[in-house]
């Protein structure tokens, strides 16, 4: 299984980025799927996760700014990014929680970050 992210770059403060994530393989269903980012610096946290069902988890920091999506049959999973902030600037994660494939079940998988930089 892979997860191939696109979608980061520059922006002002005020802006909107949306990133997009797609996984590919053998893969039978996906349980959650979700952004993290990481500072530098700082840890990596989870911005946003979104179930198989379309309940979905906001951190405090990006509720009613970010929105995240999903469509089931492709295996993808976007972050819009709106009315970004300096502090926003990281390398964005998303990951696939409870991969179910031909061979194998409950794994996790990540792709690679993408960078999202916003300039005040």
């Amino acid at each position: 299984v892979q997860l191939q992210a696109s979608g980061g770059g520059s922006v002002q403060a005020g802006g909107s980025l949306r990133l997009s994530c797609a996984a590919s393989g053998s893969i039978i269903s996906i349980n959650d799927m979700g952004w993290y980012r990481q500072a530098p610096e700082k840890q990596r946290e989870l911005v946003a996760s979104i179930t198989g069902g379309g309940n979905t988890y906001y951190d405090d920091s990006v509720k009613g700014r970010f929105t995240i999506s999903r469509d089931n049959a492709k295996n993808t999973v976007i972050l819009q990014m709106n009315s970004l902030k300096a502090e926003d600037t990281a390398v964005y994660y998303c990951a696939a929680h409870g991969v179910r494939t031909s061979s194998n079940y409950g794994m996790n998988y990540w792709g690679k970050g993408t960078l999202v930089t916003v300039s005040s």
